[in-house]
């Protein structure tokens, strides 16, 4: 993307993997900061943007990393991982640069992205959190059956891809009401950091059903932390093998949790279109840097 050489405006670019879709900010050399409301403004569907989340591609803060990516809700969190907006960000640089692959910097670690055929992108996820700690829980628990309940919605399985999640396993993921139920169990005192909720259906010992409530953005076409999520629970109880396709409202992501815990994710990204920012879109009342 090209450097940002004006106060007035801001250039981005808006992608998105299956419908999980982000407005995208280069801040490698031009600093970006910006407030809760600000983020709430751009990622509005109506009045502004709209996307499920606004991402801000910043300078590593490690060796090692090509870059920090910095999440943010529409709600104005900053959620630790985003499978889909990895793969957007890594498909944009290595696209600029013509390497094969990124080390991203993210609140939830380094995450390692390759290109593979067909311009599709893998991601390394680094390894499944299955402890209470990990996720976090407000309990010492079993994660593999959590007790809560809502409605038709029960037992969910809790793992940490980097994010908390928590997976119902349900016969018909079309009857669930998660615009409903989503926004009330990411709140349910069990997930002290609120939890992305996820309905699974299982298909097959190599397919799921999925779809998921995220915790600032809620119910997304896509999840791709979810699905390695749904991918870890399901072969956790039994139910799939390890390699995985998880069918979302908006495609397919390939999931693997190898044996060594690492999840892997492979899907493809798609560029919607390119502008710029007004300022007072941005800037009234934005954070510093």
């Amino acid at each position: 993307m090209p450097a940002h050489a004006s106060n007035e405006t801001r250039p981005f670019i808006k992608m998105h993997g299956l419908g999980n879709d982000f407005v995208i900010i280069d801040a490698r050399e031009d600093p970006f900061g910006i407030a809760a409301a600000a983020v709430h403004r751009i990622t509005d569907r109506h009045t502004g943007i709209g996307c499920d989340q606004l991402i801000v591609i910043e300078p590593p803060r490690e060796p090692g990393a090509d870059l920090f990516m910095r999440i943010l809700s529409h709600d104005g969190s900053e959620p630790e991982a985003c499978g889909n907006a990895t793969r957007c960000v890594a498909s944009l640089i290595m696209a600029e640069t013509a390497q094969p692959s990124l080390s991203i910097q993210t609140p939830a670690g380094l995450l390692a992205a390759t290109r593979g055929r067909d311009g599709m992108i893998q991601v390394d996820m680094g390894p499944a959190g299955l402890t209470w700690d990990r996720i976090p829980l407000a309990e010492p628990c079993d994660t593999l059956s959590l007790d809560v309940a809502i409605g038709p919605l029960a037992q969910p399985t809790a793992v940490s891809i980097g994010n908390p999640h928590a997976v119902f396993f349900v016969a018909d993921v079309a009857v669930i009401d998660l615009a409903e139920l989503g926004p009330k169990l990411r709140r349910h005192p069990m997930f002290p950091d609120g939890a992305n909720i996820g309905v699974a259906q299982i298909i097959g010992p190599d397919r799921i059903r999925l779809r998921v409530c995220e915790r600032g953005a809620g119910v997304t076409r896509a999840c791709g932390s979810g699905s390695c999520a749904a991918t870890v629970a399901a072969h956790r109880r039994g139910l799939t093998g390890r390699q995985v396709d998880v069918v979302l409202d908006g495609g397919s992501l390939a999931i693997e949790w190898r044996p060594d815990g690492h999840v892997l994710m492979t899907g493809p990204t798609e560029t919607s279109f390119t502008g710029s920012l007004p300022a007072d879109m941005y800037s009234a009342g934005a954070d510093a840097p």
